[in-house]
């Protein structure tokens, strides 16, 4: 079985009542709400990571203000020719603050949808478990940067 390591920032922007999130579809078409953030490239710093995936996915430069916690997941998923996977995600969730930029939709990326949410509605999106760890993460501020039972 072939391991795989993801290690990505997230982005949880509250404003006003509000919730920004972007829509992720997944190969298969799915889509899915998802909060705005990606995979590190090599090298990169996880800060300049949630800022640079939060534009691309946004239109809004986002200032990560308070590193919420970290979230780890672990999936087996088929590859091709009949091989699995054993992913592990590491995912890096920010408290992020909207310092400038315009609201747009990403082009040609993983996303293709980006919105406000009232927090009260969130519940009821078609969403990644993500959202609800970011949301966690930002209203409980877990001393650790953990919240119990949320992790692989």
């Amino acid at each position: 079985m072939r391991e795989e390591l993801r290690v990505a920032a997230y982005a949880v922007c509250v404003q006003d009542g509000r919730m920004l999130l972007a829509r992720w579809v997944a190969r298969d078409g799915a889509r899915r709400w998802t909060l705005p953030g990606g995979g590190m490239e090599h090298g990169e710093d996880p800060y300049d990571t949630v800022v640079r995936e939060a534009e691309e996915e946004t239109g809004y430069t986002v200032e990560p203000v308070t590193l919420l916690g970290l979230d780890s997941i672990r999936r087996t998923y088929p590859r091709p020719l009949g091989a699995q996977a054993d992913f592990h995600g590491l995912r890096i969730v920010y408290e992020g603050r909207v310092t400038g930029g315009e609201l747009r939709n990403e082009t040609n990326g993983s996303t293709d949808l980006a919105a406000w949410h009232p927090l009260e509605s969130v519940p009821d999106l078609q969403r990644v478990e993500l959202v609800d760890v970011g949301l966690r993460l930002w209203r409980e501020r877990p001393g650790v940067g953990r919240v119990p039972g949320e992790q692989a």
